[in-house]
């Protein structure tokens, strides 16, 4: 369950651009199709995007694995890496890695209708077809590599390998940070715009897709929730009862180094990635079973709130639904932004539903957050169970009670500290219950409604970000940032950059 730090990527000509006016940006930009989109009117610029999109995706292609990303490579292709470093062999699929690369192209797909953005996206797809696990979903990694592949028993090994060598091979399906689920949802979206068609390649999508769905079904607990792993062994539902969360009565004070994979895990919005998941392909495939495990998960979420005096969520729970150590540096505790991530899926299941369940259990977890504020708009992200007091982990499997005690790695390779998107829960619930589910969704409804009758204004709103990213991109067509001095092609700002030109593309037509 790796702790990302959040990036902020400064393209290689943004210090340039701060210091001169637009008026003479052309004379900075790259190359003479550069120079045309920002010197060109209004009226030419949709072109200039779709000429720019064109060359960012064949440029990107042209890097791929077996049709899948990585997250980051150096201009000259000899440094590429996912979290890790990785080999020009290797894909990734936790985001921003193959399926938001996928997601990606299928937008362009749905704006500009070309093909070649489908075949894009359905080759993203067939990447991941060909790395799922047997046990449905995927690791962070896929290597395509003849030799390095035999370290996972895949889907496409079942009755290939004997069982003895299967059972030393890698089959962890991954749910944190968003793996497998982002993986499932790439594959549902191609095989609804595939609309069906029986080539090869469309049925190993589909054949993907439905394996991957029914293991996500298959490892759903009695409780509803999900474990961070899974390695395909069906759990005892004995195992886990169906029993609302409990403080444990004792519980170790370090790290006791046990297997956590198997726990209900919050953290990464691990829970919230499953429901979301499974909506959408209930929706997309006509198939009720899915939304109602979906709303299973939801109802595990009422299950998984403590009772007072911390009404809230802890970070991963055991099988008893008590809190419990994880990594070395997340002891157990109540905690503020998995709590905060809980609330809002639970708003989003009324709304979903109507029913007023899962509004329930929200006024007494903002009571908690008002009484338990560090300072005006701050939480604590962890706070000791009974006491309520902050608490803070280390790699030496400690619990600490002030950051500075901390190793200076991790005072900085965690979030400690924050808002955690609380306010806007606070007030998001607040605005639902005074006007109800009804008026919310009319509301919304409304709002793009006029999103629609606004597309002139929305394009225009967008048009000197659009001229930007035109004018960012190289001869070869490449976004190049600069992050941490260092000069690197990567997946999230091709994603940004192409979700911004889709954007406008859809309002300019």
């Amino acid at each position: 369950m790796p702790a990302l730090t959040p990036l902020r990527n400064v393209t290689l000509q943004s210090s340039v651009r701060r210091g001169l006016c637009r008026a003479i940006l052309p004379l900075i930009a790259v190359g003479a199709t550069t120079l045309s989109a920002v010197a060109g009117d209004a009226a030419d610029l949709p072109r200039q995007a779709r000429a720019a999109v064109e060359r960012a995706t064949a440029y990107m292609r042209s890097i791929s694995a077996e049709g899948g990303y990585l997250w980051r490579y150096s201009p000259d292709l000899k440094e590429r890496a996912g979290e890790n470093p990785a080999t020009p062999t290797q894909i990734w699929v936790q985001p921003p890695g193959t399926p938001a690369m996928g997601m990606a192209f299928l937008r362009l797909h749905e704006v500009t209708g070309d093909p070649r953005y489908l075949d894009a996206a359905k080759a993203a797809a067939d990447a991941l077809a060909v790395g799922q696990l047997e046990s449905g979903g995927w690791d962070y990694v896929i290597d395509f590599d003849p030799r390095m592949s035999e370290r996972w028993y895949r889907r496409t090994d079942i009755g290939k390998v004997p069982a003895a060598a299967a059972a030393r091979r890698r089959n962890t399906s991954t749910y944190d940070d968003n793996t497998t689920q982002s993986a499932i949802r790439l594959l549902v979206a191609v095989s609804a715009a595939s609309q069906g068609s029986s080539e090869p390649r469309d049925v190993r999508i589909r054949e993907a897709r439905d394996y991957a769905l029914e293991k996500l079904l298959e490892v759903q607990r009695p409780t509803g929730g999900w474990p961070q792993r899974w390695n395909g062994t069906p759990a005892d539902p004995k195992d886990f009862p169906v029993r609302p969360a409990r403080f444990p009565l004792d519980y170790p004070r370090e790290h006791p180094k046990a297997d956590y994979y198997p726990f209900y895990t919050l953290n990464d919005h691990t829970q919230r990635d499953c429901v979301m998941t499974l909506l959408d392909a209930a929706k997309k495939l006509d198939r009720p079973e899915y939304r109602a495990a979906a709303l299973r998960g939801g109802d595990f979420l009422l299950l998984a709130q403590l009772p007072e005096p911390q009404p809230v969520w802890a970070q991963q729970y055991n099988p008893q639904l008590e809190p419990a150590w994880a990594r070395a540096f997340e002891p157990p505790s109540v905690c503020s932004n998995e709590s905060a991530s809980a609330m809002r899926l639970l708003i989003d299941l009324y709304l979903e539903t109507g029913e007023t369940k899962y509004l329930e259990p929200l006024p007494r977890a903002i009571a908690w957050f008002k009484r338990s504020a560090i300072a005006p708009n701050t939480w604590a992200r962890m706070c000791e169970l009974g006491t309520n007091k902050p608490i803070y982990g280390d790699r030496d499997g400690r619990i600490h009670y002030s950051v500075e005690e901390l190793s200076p790695e991790r005072q900085t390779g965690y979030s400690w500290k924050s808002s955690y998107g609380v306010p806007d829960v606070i007030a998001e619930y607040e605005e639902v219950n005074r006007l109800g589910r009804d008026r919310i969704l009319a509301r919304r409804q409304a709002a793009e409604s006029r999103a629609v009758g606004n597309r002139a204004r929305r394009a225009a709103s967008l048009e000197a970000d659009v001229r930007a990213v035109i004018a960012d991109l190289d001869a070869q067509g490449r976004w190049i940032v600069n992050f941490r001095g260092s000069p690197q092609i990567r997946t999230d700002t091709f994603i940004r950059n192409v979700r911004l030109m889709a954007d406008y593309l859809e309002a300019a037509r």
